[in-house]
């Protein structure tokens, strides 16, 4: 049920009944008050969410109108054509919406925003000040009423007949304004239905008008549209058709990429990886450049370009090409790599990287390069290090660090690959040419020993040259390198010795050029000798093909010149000892007469025929004194107290302390160390043995070994036994009761509960 109509007549009765149905009609107004502003609310926003939306439209319109398809060739078909321009007609259509659209923005604020604003203003706002009124006209009456009521009967007939007047006559008042608000509240309760509606009709008719607008123009665009879909469906037809063909031409070129190549006006392009390089603390660095060359002009072109970083890094460089030349890994830590030269940057060639093997090849062939020439101990070979020894003693024998200061690696391969060249050999002149700088001459000899394909003193005699320079006397050594020298290979020899006599002459100008023979050594012994196999064992044995080198220097006159002792002993493989291991001692028959390796551990040869030979430390590797020569010491002053006879020594604490234990140049600990005794100082005097035994069984085999009994020894290389009566061990085992065998060079001693031989060299006491 609605709301109960308002009687006129009930204003003049005032009953609660009508005082309920007022409020009742106050409520409702109330509500539609708070409806109409909501709805005003909402329109606004509607308002503003269309004007958005007309922008972004435009917006989108703008950059379908401003876009435009490339084609790929020099012509378009009719389809593509009107594919393209379908954009702009795109953009036009959206246009002309959005006009419209903006018609209805306007239109909305005029039908509906404004008349909502103004009932809600001039009529809604009305009812409320009357309701203010009739509020405060209520109170009053009836305060009124009841100050009048309240009045004494006793008061004079006057003044009650005053009273009731006004109260009369406020009464008149309270009821006319209370029929006016009646009439009011049931004006508006009516008049809101067709107020509200007709704004919210109002709009309608505009956004039906709007979609009317949006369908015209879609019944326009129809006939465009089914064209350019008749436009769409031939591309597309023509692409699905072309891409078959584009696939299969694609896989062709995938399969041979060189058959396909595209013919233009370059013999080669490609990326290549260019060498700069930079001052000496920061070497050099590789840059991608885009490299074109045409063959008939040798015109060689280079762009460096960075693809990380999209775009070129510099300008187009230009040059003539004279020269290209493969560079090998031994010249350079890179692979793949070449040399170009320009005309007009002689002897400064550039060193370029290509992707792969392959692409090098291709590079070669489009630039007509030469392979790096492998060296041979043939005749070109000889003729080359003639050639380089007789330009070094002509122009640079008085050098400082003759063949220490080396030549730019590129200018040394482009020499080598001249020399090494039978059409250009002969015409390249070292001694008269200031082109090469002697460190590049000398260079050039020193890549061409190392590009040999084995070294000079071979793979096979280079464990047999270390062993000599590991120990014995000068002699024996010299001795040795004698003997191994003429066990070389005939050609081998000849070089070696061509080589050497150089050498001996360069050491001879060593106050000017300051190349000692120990300076030599450490210069060409990684050159002339070096092992098949790289291990650490290999590289601890570097300062030995130093010593072996500067015996050669030192002997070369006898090593060369005379042949070498028939019965000299052919020195003992290493083949079958541990990397770092000394060579054990046979414990064949017919080798006990031979003296123990142990003897040499000490430095001391007792051997009768040799008397008391020099001690020695190796001199450090590239120190002016020769590591392989010893200079002679005189005898011990006096026998010491604990010498008994050329077979045993034996040292007992209370005479160590009064014998001098060092030879002149060497140190006291140095001697005793050599010994593997502890220090004779004072201080330590209660810590060695009370007496100390070497034999020398070659003297005397069959007198007994007299040891320290429960003596302690440690394994500082590993051994496997070869016999039953031998012991098995690793690095760092320790030996329990070690005592010096009757074999010559081996120690008996007990291993995990086992007692076995030992050999002596591979031990240290502790």
């Amino acid at each position: 049920m609605g709301l109960q109509p308002l009687e006129f007549s009930d204003c003049y009765l005032d009953s609660p009944w009508f005082r309920e149905r007022v409020r009742a009609h106050e409520a409702e107004l109330e509500r539609t008050n708070k409806f109409i502003k909501e709805l005003l609310k909402d329109g606004k926003n509607l308002i503003a969410a269309t004007k958005n939306l007309s922008a972004a439209q435009r917006k989108f319109a703008h950059s379908l109108r401003d876009f435009k398809f490339e084609f790929i060739g020099d012509a378009e078909t009719d389809d593509e054509r009107y594919i393209d321009a379908s954009l702009h007609e795109f953009s036009n259509f959206l246009k002309n919406l959005e006009e419209q659209r903006e018609i209805l923005a306007l239109s909305v604020t005029e039908t509906l925003i404004k008349p909502l604003e103004r009932f809600r203003k001039e009529q809604l706002g009305a009812i409320k000040e009357e309701k203010k009124k009739f509020d405060k006209e209520t109170e009053k009456n009836y305060s009124l009423l009841e100050k009048h009521l309240n009045l004494s009967a006793k008061k004079k007939e006057l003044q009650l007949q005053e009273a009731d007047n006004q109260v009369e006559q406020n009464r008149k008042h309270f009821y006319e304004l209370s029929l006016e608000y009646v009439c009011k509240l049931q004006e508006i309760q009516e008049r809101k239905k067709f107020e509200c509606v007709e704004p919210v009709l109002s709009f309608f008719q505009g956004l039906f008008t709007f979609y009317h607008q949006g369908y015209e123009l879609a019944k326009d665009f129809n006939h465009y549209k089914m064209a350019l879909q008749i436009n769409i469906q031939n591309t597309r037809n023509r692409f699905e058709g072309t891409r078959s063909e584009v696939e299969e031409l694609m896989n062709k070129i995938r399969r041979n990429p060189q058959e396909h190549k595209r013919a233009n006006h370059f013999t080669m392009e490609g990326y290549l990886y260019v060498q700069e390089k930079r001052p000496a603390p920061f070497g050099s660095s590789w840059v991608k450049h885009y490299c074109t060359y045409r063959k008939e002009s040798k015109k060689f072109s280079m762009i460096p370009f960075e693809h990380r970083s999209g775009g070129k890094a510099g300008d187009e460089e230009l040059f003539i090409l004279t020269y290209c030349t493969k560079r090998n890994t031994d010249t350079i830590d890179r692979r793949f790599c070449f040399d170009l030269e320009a005309l007009d940057r002689p002897g400064v060639p550039v060193t370029m990287q290509a992707f792969s093997e392959e692409d090098r090849k291709l590079w070669m062939e489009a630039l007509d390069g030469k392979e790096a020439v492998r060296a041979q101990l043939d005749k070109i070979g000889f003729t080359v290090i003639k050639k380089c020894i007789s330009a070094v003693e002509t122009r640079g024998i008085n050098d400082q660090g003759l063949y220490r200061v080396v030549g730019v690696s590129s200018k040394v391969q482009r020499l080598l690959s001249l020399l090494m060249d039978a059409k250009t050999c002969n015409e390249i002149d070292l001694e008269n040419s200031v082109d090469w700088e002697v460190k590049t001459i000398t260079s050039a000899m020193k890549q061409y020993l190392r590009s040999l394909p084995e070294p000079l003193m071979t793979y096979e005699l280079h464990g047999e040259f270390i062993i000599p320079a590991k120990s014995g006397s000068p002699e024996s050594r010299v001795n040795a390198v004698h003997f191994l020298v003429h066990k070389l290979p005939e050609k081998n020899k000849e070089m070696l010795e061509m080589l050497v006599k150089h050498l001996a002459n360069v050491s001879k100008h060593a106050k000017r050029n300051l190349m000692t023979v120990a300076n030599l050594g450490v210069v060409f012994g990684p050159t002339l000798m070096r092992p098949q196999e790289e291990t650490v064992a290999a590289i601890m044995d570097l300062k030995f093909q130093n010593i072996v080198i500067e015996i050669l220097i030192e002997n070369h006159e006898k090593i060369f010149q005379t042949l070498p002792d028939a019965t000299f002993p052919e020195p003992i493989s290493m083949s079958a000892s541990p990397p770092n291991a000394p060579p054990r001692q046979s414990r064949r028959q017919g080798q006990r007469s031979k003296r123990p390796l142990a003897v040499y551990n000490l430095c001391l040869e007792l051997d009768d025929a040799d008397g008391h030979s020099s001690l020695r430390e190796d001199t450090p590797t590239g120190s002016t004194d020769s590591l392989s020569s010893q200079s002679p010491t005189p005898a011990f002053p006096s026998s010491p107290p604990g010498l008994l006879d050329g077979n045993h020594l034996i040292l007992d604490s209370g005479d160590l302390a009064g014998w001098p234990t060092h030879l002149p140049g060497q140190s006291r600990s140095s001697m005793v160390s050599w010994m593997n005794i502890p220090s004779a100082n004072p201080a330590a005097a209660n810590t060695v043995p009370s007496a100390f035994f070497f034999s020398n069984p070659a003297a005397g085999g069959d007198k007994a070994v007299e040891s320290i009994a429960h003596r302690k020894a440690r394994a500082v290389y590993p051994c496997e036994a070869e016999h039953s009566s031998e012991l098995s061990f690793q690095t760092g085992a320790i030996f329990e009761d070690v005592q010096f065998s009757r074999e010559p060079g081996w120690l008996e001693g007990t291993l995990n509960g086992k007692r076995g031989l030992i050999p002596q060299n591979y031990v240290q006491f502790l």
